[in-house]
């Protein structure tokens, strides 16, 4: 079997024009005071892969143009919406508010396991991650509908916060 590379060409890709003109899936990803600029970038990345709706960026969360958010994002701050709140607790209520069923992902009492959760397709979902050092404050785990929980079978129990939101992406997509 022949697996050849595909050039940049081949891939057929979306001008930011295109892109930024496409529907996107319902997803909003709510960034709870995320301290890297890289994992900010990174998350950016994830989000135009995967066409969702828009990032909102809240308290101390670098926003573009953060040098660091820049240098991962590599290009795709231009491409995906985003939003900056100064609450991450707020930015919940106000979204809970237009009809759209928010999400923390942490380790919590009652969570469901991401295996277990069943996106209803008609709905709007928001899906919080929590800094690097904290997690989701509990604040805005109370302003949730829930909590998802990614399981993990190793000893740290916890992931990068912009391989959690890559994995939620990528399966919620």
């Amino acid at each position: 079997m022949n697996h050849r590379k595909l050039s940049t060409p081949e891939l057929n890709r979306l001008s930011a024009e295109e892109f930024r003109a496409r529907e996107k899936f319902p997803i909003i990803i709510v960034l709870d005071n995320v301290r890297s600029g890289l994992n900010v970038g990174s998350i950016f990345r994830s989000a135009d892969a995967f066409n969702i709706e828009k990032i909102i960026c809240c308290g101390i969360t670098p926003v573009p143009p953060n040098r660091e958010v820049l240098k991962s994002a590599l290009g795709s701050t231009e491409t995906v919406h985003w939003e900056y709140a100064s609450s991450t607790a707020e930015a919940v209520a106000q979204l809970s508010s237009a009809g759209v069923v928010c999400y923390a992902i942490e380790q919590a009492e009652n969570s469901v396991t991401l295996h277990e959760f069943k996106r209803i397709n008609d709905e709007r979902y928001a899906f919080v991650l929590g800094n690097e050092v904290d997690g989701v404050g509990q604040d805005v785990i109370d302003a949730c509908s829930g909590v998802i929980e990614i399981e993990q079978h190793g000893t740290k129990h916890s992931l990068n916060v912009a391989v959690c939101a890559g994995i939620i992406m990528y399966t919620v997509v």
